[in-house]
C-alpha cells in the first residue's frame, strides 16, 4: 500500500472508528460481545495504519509481513493469551508474559522459553533484519520481598538483558541492533488491583523499531530504543 493510500485508509478508518465509538459511548456496558470485538478490531487496524503511515513503503511492508508471520508461528501462544503481537507508536511489539520466560522472581530464562524466542529471532533476522530492536522488561507493583533483587527496576532490567543475551549469543542477532531497558512497575498495561491485571503487567516486550529511531530511552542499555507507549494488540 502506497503512502498516499495508507493516509487515505487511515482517514476512512478513523471516521469509521469514531462512528462505532460514538454508538458505544451512550451505553457501552450494554454492547454485545460482538460489538466490542468489532470495536477492538477497528482499533487494532487504526493503530497499525497510523504507525505504518509514518514509514516508507518498503519498511512498512516488512513490518506488516513480520507481524503476519509472528501471528502465524506463535498462534498457539497467542491463543493461550501468553503472547500478543501488535503495533503502537514505537513500532511492532511482541508482548511475552513473564511466565513464558521466567520462574517467579527469577531472571534466568526457562528452557521452555527457548523455542518461543527462537521463533521470534528467526523473523527478526530474516524479515526485519535492518530494524533496531528494543527489549523492555516490566513488572507488577508488588514489592520485592524474597527474591534478592533491590527493586522491580532491577528485576525488569535483568530480565530484559537475559532475553537480549539469548537472542544475541544463542540466536545470532546482531549486537549493534539491540538494546535492553527496564521499566519496573511504571508502565502498566492493566490495573495492578487484580491478580489478572498484575499477570498482564509482568512481561517482556520485544519492540521492532522504525529505522528512524536513533536514541535509547532513560534506563536502557545499548542503542536503538524508544519510549514505551500504549499498545493495541490482537489476542
Amino acid at each position: 500500500m502506497s503512502g498516499w493510500c495508507e493516509r487515505r485508509y487511515l482517514g476512512l478508518l478513523m471516521a469509521a472508528t469514531a462512528v462505532v465509538m460514538g454508538g458505544c459511548a451512550v451505553r457501552f456496558s450494554q454492547r454485545s460481545p460482538w460489538d466490542i470485538q468489532q470495536l477492538q478490531a477497528l482499533s487494532d487496524q487504526l493503530e497499525q495504519v497510523r504507525t505504518l503511515a509514518q514509514l516508507n513503503a518498503e519498511e512498512a511492508d516488512h513490518l506488516r509481513q513480520a507481524k503476519a508471520l509472528l501471528e502465524k508461528r506463535l498462534s498457539s501462544e497467542i491463543a493461550d493469551q501468553n503472547i500478543a503481537v501488535g503495533f503502537d507508536d514505537r513500532g511492532l511489539v511482541v508482548r511475552v508474559m513473564d511466565l513464558v520466560l521466567f520462574d517467579s522472581g527469577k531472571a534466568q530464562l526457562r528452557n521452555e522459553a527457548h523455542p518461543v524466542l527462537e521463533k521470534v529471532s528467526r523473523i527478526l533476522k530474516e524479515q526485519v533484519r535492518a530494524q533496531p530492536v528494543s527489549i523492555e522488561g516490566h513488572t507488577d507493583n508488588e514489592p520485592i520481598r524474597h527474591s534478592g533483587w533491590k527493586d522491580n527496576w532491577e528485576l525488569s532490567l535483568a530480565r530484559a538483558r537475559a532475553v537480549l543475551t539469548y537472542l544475541v549469543k544463542e540466536q545470532g542477532l546482531e549486537p549493534s541492533r539491540v538494546s535492553a531497558a527496564g521499566f519496573g512497575e511504571y508502565h502498566p498495561v492493566a490495573s495492578n488491583n487484580t491478580p489478572e491485571g498484575r499477570r498482564q503487567n509482568r512481561r517482556v516486550e520485544i519492540v521492532v523499531l522504525p529505522q528512524r529511531t536513533a536514541q535509547a530511552p532513560s534506563g536502557s542499555e545499548g542503542a536503538g530504543s524508544s519510549e514505551s507507549g500504549t499498545t493495541v494488540f490482537h489476542k
